[in-house]
């Protein structure tokens, strides 16, 4: 699948998948949008193309979650194909202390295109019987 993309910004990095099997591609800041005391919104400097029928994935970098505490502030974030304008980023930081933020020029987050399947509602007044029922989060075990 071709993913067209369009560089806003002189010093955007194009995407690129840092090994063979790497699953999602990196996105590397151009700017700092907005900053407060533990977020940041970091533009890409692309804009991508996406196919109707697909959606862009986007979600923190793990080294930047596991070795520094930060998380994407929406957890894992959604770009419709009907979206054109930069892909930004919010970046948050969750531990304690005074954080090394990330710099401009640094992958800050991974994407991947992911292909939609479309959903059809049908309403119903009867829900399955399973062993789990309505036990809700944590009811499985640890």
């Amino acid at each position: 699948m071709i993913l067209k993309y369009t560089l806003l910004d002189p010093s955007a990095t194009e995407p690129i998948f840092a090994t063979a099997q790497a699953a999602c591609f990196d996105l590397t800041a151009t700017s700092v949008k907005v900053a407060c005391s533990n977020a940041r919104i970091y533009g890409t400097g692309l804009a991508f193309n996406i196919p109707e029928g697909y959606h862009l994935e986007v979600y923190i970098r793990s080294g930047l979650a596991f070795k520094y505490d930060f998380i994407l502030a929406n957890a894992v974030g959604i770009v419709d194909s009907d979206f054109t304008g930069e892909l930004m980023v919010k970046i948050a930081y969750i531990g304690d202390g005074n954080p090394e933020w990330p710099w401009v020029g640094d992958r800050v987050a991974q994407a991947r295109l992911v292909r939609e399947t479309k959903t059809e509602f049908v309403e119903t007044h009867e829900r399955k019987q399973t062993e789990r029922g309505e036990n809700g989060f944590g009811s499985t075990g640890k």
